[in-house]
């Protein structure tokens, strides 16, 4: 199976999540970010009110710059814009709404490295955009800066808001059972030097937790720096140097977690994604039928909902795309095995915080060590490699799909290939899975190999 390219449509500046790039390079320099504002902010003005863009970030040194940019572009076209500070993305998404805000922007790259800085957009509903709006938006920025900007008396005002966090804080306790505590509980919070340093581990100690914390100092150049959820060995060494319950280890812009065990073994997306639906399930809480997920989520867990009489639908990668099919499906929860989840119950986007206290209101209502609650199903073999290209489709080439092909007859019905351009960075990436471990190794191998004599 090959995966959709993720840049969608003609597409040029927009990937699977908004603007991502090297920082003060490309579409991530002060110029372009100006353009994109004012491009924006033209698309979102929609009738004679004041308009009004809330604009939340992470912890990079790249914030800097790209924050007073973008405020810049959105003054220009008449927006009024409100500064938030260092936040999560679901924050963001959730205070879109709450503020009444026409547009809601999120400076982040995620689980990049600090060198890399990107903005993600949110309509006035808390939702992503659609792939029509970022296609207008990049046709606007092609007409050019003066097109629609707003007359000298009709420009945007500046206000910077200080209870922004304190807002979020409450939503996420209110996600929390209400007659459930976390007393009694150790948790190894790791919030990678990122978006929710403060707010994650408040959240957690106001709950009743006995709360350790790794990775909340951030320096601007630290962020996802051998911490968070792409780098686990710190919650894992942590978890086990407290003795604590259960780790959690959320990325940079805290729109996804990881878990680990009292034992420090991981819980990824997958598991979670099983926890919180069958205990849903259970209490009558889920929607739908199943739940959704990409075409990257491990065949244990479609198997695993099978057996508990549930459905497994798979969207392309995106946690986007994901949302769309759980609106259009009638669902409530959707995810990656990146632990990118999202519960739209709570939000309109993927929650790490909202989903690690899912997990833990299983734990204490189940009285159960975590191992035991969130072992929910036997992983099949499955192997993911990235191969870095420098232009072009490699996917185009011959040698590519044939390797493609011979690899699919092999594994037949027994396993299953995805193998996909990345939205975010120049990768093919190629995963293999199935029953056999040895031959889906051979399989992505061979692949892989074919793919890096295309690219040479």
């Amino acid at each position: 199976m090959r995966g959709d390219d993720q840049m969608t449509g003609k597409r040029k500046i927009f990937g699977t999540d908004g603007v991502r790039g090297l920082a003060n390079t490309g579409a991530m320099t002060p110029d372009a970010i100006l353009r994109l504002g004012m491009a924006v902010g033209r698309v979102f003005k929609n009738g004679a009110h004041r308009h009004r863009v809330v604009i939340g970030k992470d912890t990079r040194l790249s914030g800097y710059m790209i924050e007073p940019a973008l405020t810049a572009g959105f003054t220009a076209s008449g927006m009024d814009v409100f500064l938030l500070g260092p936040l999560p993305t679901p924050a963001m998404a959730m205070l879109t709404r709450s503020m009444r805000a026409d547009l809601g922007v999120m400076i982040s790259a995620s689980h990049n490295p600090y060198k890399d800085n990107g903005v993600k957009f949110f309509g006035p509903d808390g939702y992503k955009l659609s792939d029509e709006t970022e296609l207008e938006i990049e046709r606007l920025m092609r007409a050019g800066p003066d097109v629609g900007l707003a007359a000298p008396a009709d420009l945007g005002r500046v206000k910077r808001i200080e209870d922004a966090g304190a807002r979020y804080i409450e939503f996420a306790k209110a996600a929390f059972p209400r007659l459930q505590s976390l007393e009694g509980l150790r948790i190894v919070i790791d919030c990678a030097n990122g978006a929710g340093y403060k707010v994650a581990p408040t959240v957690l100690w106001e709950l009743g937790a006995d709360v350790k914390t790794i990775g909340v100092d951030p320096n601007g150049v630290n962020i996802n720096r051998e911490v968070g959820s792409t780098a686990t060995k710190a919650m894992r060494d942590a978890v086990r140097e407290y003795r604590a319950d259960i780790g959690v280890a959320l990325d940079g812009d805290a729109d996804r977690v990881i878990i680990c065990d009292e034992k420090g073994v991981i819980v990824d997306g997958d598991q979670i994604l099983a926890v919180i639906a069958g205990f849903w399930n259970k209490r009558g809480l889920l929607k739908g039928g199943g739940i959704v997920s990409t075409v990257m989520a491990n065949m244990g867990l479609e198997k695993y909902l099978k057996t508990e009489g549930l459905t497994l639908e798979r969207t392309k990668v995106g946690d986007r795309y994901v949302v769309e099919k759980m609106r259009a499906a009638g669902m409530n929860i959707g995810g990656e095995p990146s632990g990118h989840v999202i519960l739209s119950d709570y939000a309109t986007t993927g929650d790490g915080l909202v989903t690690a206290l899912q997990v833990l209101a299983v734990v204490a209502a189940e009285g159960r060590k975590v191992s035991d609650v969130c072992d929910k199903f036997d992983a099949f073999p499955n192997l993911l490699k990235n191969v870095r290209y420098n232009g072009g489709n490699p996917l185009k080439h011959d040698a590519v799909n044939k390797a493609i092909k011979a690899g699919e007859d092999r594994l037949g019905k027994k396993g299953r290939l995805v193998i996909r351009k990345s939205g975010t960075e120049p990768l093919i990436r190629v995963m293999g899975e199935g029953e056999d471990a040895a031959l889906i190794n051979e399989v992505v191998d061979e692949i892989c190999a074919a793919v890096e004599k295309a690219v040479q």
